[in-house]
């Protein structure tokens, strides 16, 4: 599927405006899951474009990276979405990116690389309760599973939209509360930022 057209139905969801802002980069999933109704993405949410020049398209400039998220037909804002964070910083540039599509009742989480392994938080901003979870060289989708108590085993036999609608369920039905923490707060604990290219080969 090509990444710059939408599948018809993906633009009566919430993820209609971050589509035509260009925001939704590198699916592996861009489409309707197995639910009726109900559309996955996994990929890359662009945060903050750089500058064009001329025609030429580069990169954004900061990302969410191995997002997992749902929207339904018909349903202005994400039920669920969860992503990676190399800074706890950017938790805004997330809030605000996702703005009007954020709900309080939405399940929303981040896992970001410099934030204490030992601790988990919410942290409330635009109006949406964020989980804040620490990451440490797993991926986004691993954590998931842990956190939900999914079998790994048990998805298997599922493609990425079967996968998603799993994740998505289990999100959904999740209650466990954290230490509420401000995002201020946030910002003075963070530990510094680990650079991502560090440690790999050249």
């Amino acid at each position: 599927m090509s990444t710059t057209t939408a599948e018809p139905g993906l633009l009566d969801t919430a993820f209609a405006r971050l589509q035509n802002e260009g925001r939704l980069l590198n699916p592996v999933l861009k489409g309707a899951t197995k639910k009726p109704g109900r559309f996955g993405f996994r990929g890359e949410l662009a945060l903050r474009f750089a500058a064009k020049m001329a025609d030429e398209a580069r990169p954004p400039e900061l990302t969410c990276d191995q997002v997992i998220a749902i929207a339904e037909v018909g349903n202005p804002k994400l039920p669920f979405f969860a992503g990676y964070l190399l800074n706890f910083a950017h938790l805004k540039d997330v809030a605000e990116v996702l703005g009007d599509t954020l709900s309080a009742g939405g399940k929303y989480f981040l896992f970001c690389n410099n934030i204490d392994l030992s601790r988990k938080y919410q942290v409330p901003l635009k109006g949406a309760m964020f989980y804040v979870l620490p990451i440490d060289e797993a991926t986004v989708y691993n954590e998931l599973l842990e956190l939900f108590y999914l079998e790994k085993g048990d998805l298997k036999k599922l493609d990425t939209a079967g996968k998603t609608d799993a994740v998505a369920n289990a999100a959904l039905k999740f209650d466990v509360t954290f230490d509420t923490m401000t995002y201020e707060e946030g910002l003075a604990t963070m530990g510094p930022v680990r650079n991502p290219n560090e440690n790999r080969p050249v």
